[in-house]
């Protein structure tokens, strides 16, 4: 990381004094109490607060200045500062706190910028800028990774360790992006191929976003003390007269903290899952987002004192128009003025939220004790006066977590759904148990019957058999008696013959007696029968019964999968809304041209219509539905209105790296070219050229675009546009081509520059900013060819050269 002259100059004097003083623990930050029940919450007033640190006397102020004694005299316990005129006359200020040349980093950071780390932690935005002239120690303050002296960390280091032992990696997340602003062009640190990043403003809520940075999930220190190494080794310094190594852009890191809200959903915690209306007490967890924001402005110089010439003069210049820009919404906000204005510059811009917005914010201004530079010193002290009468309306962040709650709606879905099937499966495995047993008891009292009926018919039949046969042999014995007695003795009956008939009516009447047993054994027998066939009916009505709640069950699923995909169409619907907002904004001014897509967006209304879900249709979607080749192909009809349909399709597609390379593959990119030639259509020159700009994003796309003669349709489409919009894509189109080291010889033969030049004929500044980006763009891979030799040096300050003096003429 750099260190600057003020860097090296706490060092020094910290090391030489050697304190032996046992710093107390740190007290631990208390968690605030405010309402959780996710209702928009009372924005309190927090002030800016303002603290000045002064910087020891480096080697060259020592021996210069050996003579003559400090500006500035400091009084940290009445938190005031003198400012001295001459020998006998001073200038009194306060602040919130002064730090003198003595303090270390530790003091720095706990008056600062804890407070507003804790408010971060709590769910507020929060800001931490160091405001100074060049070489007061800016960047020591806020970004010393102390990685060699654990106590020279900084305010980015000491933070992150805070925000990383305050939250639950489990169910908190922690992310960062890193970027400078340099030259008016807002680039990314950790990946510099991303070097014209756009801002975006959110017009209902005034919240600035930047969505095409890069966003990296942090875990531990270290991994954040890597990346701010990466952005620092691709950071712009120049060696001044006043820094050695002095910070030519402003370096702005943004942490963003999102926290669960811990003991809001009560509903989720609860194991109730044979409930049928558990859906309808879940609610969706509270989370609070908090962004920290830490400032590194570039130090303010004057050119007579700094020796800067040449690229570091603009750059120098640039620093200075965007601190005074900064100075004057201080200035506007300080007095209550009716109008900011933030839109100046872009650093004003982005700090929009943090004076007079809705975040809490700390400046630490950093000033040397040097008579030479007293005037420079007084402009730093009168800025942080200003700067402590602006007030902001802090608001604490709250919003609902609705992807949360649906992974946790689908994980309870999925329970539910596997307890049904096991209960499910269990209900059946139980029936089935109950059939079997009733068929095989049923069965088992069918074959006792059977065979105790056949058991008492055998019985009974054999008796009577036996019985019969005895009475036939004694009524043929007695039959014989009678006629041997009939011939003995007519006419006379004898007495034995009497007392045989009476034992025969006694027999019978014995017989009879048995076989009416042998039948109630019968009817009982069928008594048993029909009661096993009751049991057997009364078994059937419980199972019937069973597949009756086996019914309700399923009424009850269905009724619960009813509700869930309710919910989740309600989710899927506010992620397209959220998706469709952002392609919006991605696409920005491009997407104002887009007007209705007729034939093709009729067959989605048409599905819409016929699904009635309300949801609105998005070109994802119509990428889908009617396929790649099919809109290509309306790229060559005959009707002009649907070619300009077709073509505002392709170049919305082409805004997604996604779907870049299927574009390509399937011939767009030459269909695209064939319209910039053969077409005489204003709109389709201009959104062709867009659709080609957003294609040449991509390096492989670049040599394509080059070697189907692309460079040469940009130039002839460039030369017979007058359209700025048509311009302004031509010239976004070539910008981008310039970005690669390769083409440069193409570009050169090929008229490709002499087009970008020759666009600053129109006057438009969207067309100016294109070609700028194309000639610094171009210019930069030339820098990175100097081992070819001086030609290469000489052609990029040519071009820039050209267009200093196009643009001069212009105005």
């Amino acid at each position: 990381m750099a260190t600057s002259q003020g860097a090296n100059s706490y060092r020094n004097a910290r090391t030489s004094l050697k304190p032996h003083v046992k710093s107390k623990p740190t007290q631990q930050r208390r968690n605030s109490t405010g309402s959780v029940n996710g209702k928009e919450h009372a924005a309190v007033p927090g002030r800016v607060r303002v603290a000045v640190r002064l910087r020891p006397r480096n080697a060259e102020e020592s021996v210069a200045d050996a003579d003559f004694a400090d500006c500035v005299e400091l009084q940290p316990e009445l938190k005031r500062l003198k400012l001295r005129k001459n020998n006998w006359d001073a200038d009194t200020y306060e602040f919130d706190e002064v730090l003198t040349e003595f303090s270390s980093q530790k003091r720095v950071y706990e008056v600062v910028a804890r407070p507003v780390v804790e408010s971060v932690l709590d769910g507020y935005n929060g800001t931490i800028m160091a405001y100074g002239q060049t070489g007061t120690g800016k960047t020591y303050t806020l970004g010393r990774l102390g990685e060699e002296d654990n106590a020279a960390r900084g305010i980015m280091v000491r933070a992150m360790e805070d925000i990383l032992a305050d939250v639950s990696l489990e169910t908190d997340s922690v992310s960062v992006s890193y970027l400078q602003l340099y030259m008016e062009t807002i680039q990314d640190l950790l990946d510099p191929a991303n070097d014209n990043i756009t801002i975006v403003e959110d017009p209902k809520t005034g919240d600035v976003s930047l969505p095409g940075a890069s966003l990296v999930d942090i875990r531990d220190k270290q991994s954040f003390v890597e990346l701010l190494r990466l952005g620092e080794a691709h950071r712009f310094a120049a060696n001044t007269k006043l820094n050695t190594e002095s910070s030519r852009s402003h370096a702005i890191l943004m942490v963003h903290v999102k926290r669960s809200v811990k003991g809001i959903d009560a509903a989720l915690s609860s194991e109730n899952g044979n409930h049928p209306h558990m859906v309808k007490s879940i609610k969706p967890p509270l989370v609070r987002k908090g962004k920290l924001v830490v400032v590194d402005l570039a130090g303010s110089e004057r050119i007579d004192k700094s020796g800067s010439e040449g690229h570091t003069l603009e750059e120098a210049k640039s620093i200075n128009l965007s601190l005074s820009a900064l100075g004057k919404c201080i200035n506007a906000l300080a007095e209550n003025s009716a109008h900011v204005p933030f839109r100046d510059s872009k650093l004003t811009r982005l700090l929009r939220d943090s004076f007079g917005g809705t975040a809490r914010t700390s400046l630490v201004i950093t000033i040397g004790p040097s008579p030479r530079h007293r005037g420079e010193t007084a402009s730093t002290i009168m800025f942080g006066q200003r700067a402590m009468k602006v007030e902001n309306m802090v608001k604490l962040k709250e919003e609902f977590d609705y992807k949360s709650l649906s992974r946790r709606l689908d994980i309870e879905l999925d329970k539910l759904i596997v307890e049904h099937e096991r209960q499910q499966k269990a209900f059946e495995d139980e029936i089935e148990r109950l059939s079997t047993e009733a068929q095989h008891r049923i069965s088992e009292a069918e074959r006792n019957y059977v065979d105790s009926l056949e058991k008492e018919r055998s019985k009974y039949q054999k008796d009577y058999m036996e019985s019969i046969k005895k009475l036939e042999e004694q009524f043929v014995m007695n039959q014989q008696k009678n006629e041997e007695s009939h011939m003995k003795l007519s006419g006379e009956i004898p007495r034995v013959s009497a007392e045989e008939l009476a034992d025969l009516k006694k027999m019978l009447r014995k017989e009879t007696h048995l076989r009416k047993a042998a039948e109630g054994e019968v009817n009982n027998l069928k008594i048993q029968v029909a009661e096993l066939k009751k049991s057997e009916a009364s078994r059937k009505s419980e199972i019937l019964k069973l597949h009756t709640m086996l019914e309700d069950k399923e009424r009850q699923k269905e009724k619960l999968e009813g509700e869930i995909a309710i919910l989740q169409s309600q989710l899927l619907q506010l992620s397209l809304e959220a998706d469709e907002t952002r392609q919006q904004l991605d696409r920005g001014g491009f997407e104002k041209e887009m007007g209705g897509l007729n034939s093709l967006t009729s067959q989605v209304k048409h599905q819409q219509q016929a699904s009635g879900n309300g949801e609105k249709p998005s070109i994802a979607k119509l990428f889908e539905q009617v396929g790649l080749q099919k809109i290509l192909s309306l790229l060559e009809a005959e009707d002009a209105d649907v070619r300009i349909h077709a073509v505002k399709v392709v170049a919305n597609l082409a805004a997604e790296e996604t779907n870049q390379g299927k574009i390509v593959e399937a011939g767009g990119l030459t269909s695209l070219l064939n319209l910039l030639k053969s077409s005489q259509d204003e709109t389709i020159h201009r959104v062709a050229a867009g659709a080609i700009a957003n294609l040449a994003m991509n390096e492989t796309n670049q040599e394509l675009i080059m070697a189907q003669g692309g460079i040469s349709l940009l130039s002839l489409t460039a030369a017979n546009a007058e359209d700025p919009q048509t311009l302004r894509m031509v010239a976004g189109a070539i910008a981008n081509l310039c970005g690669n080291d390769k083409l440069q010889t193409k570009l050169r033969s090929e008229g490709g520059m002499k087009a970008l030049l020759g666009m600053v004929r129109c006057r438009h500044p969207d067309v100016h900013a294109q070609v700028a980006r194309g000639i610094a763009n171009f210019a930069k891979c030339e820098s990175r060819a100097s081992s070819q030799g001086n030609l290469c040096k000489q052609l990029a300050k040519s071009h820039i050269f050209i267009m200093i003096t196009l643009i001069g003429s212009l105005k």
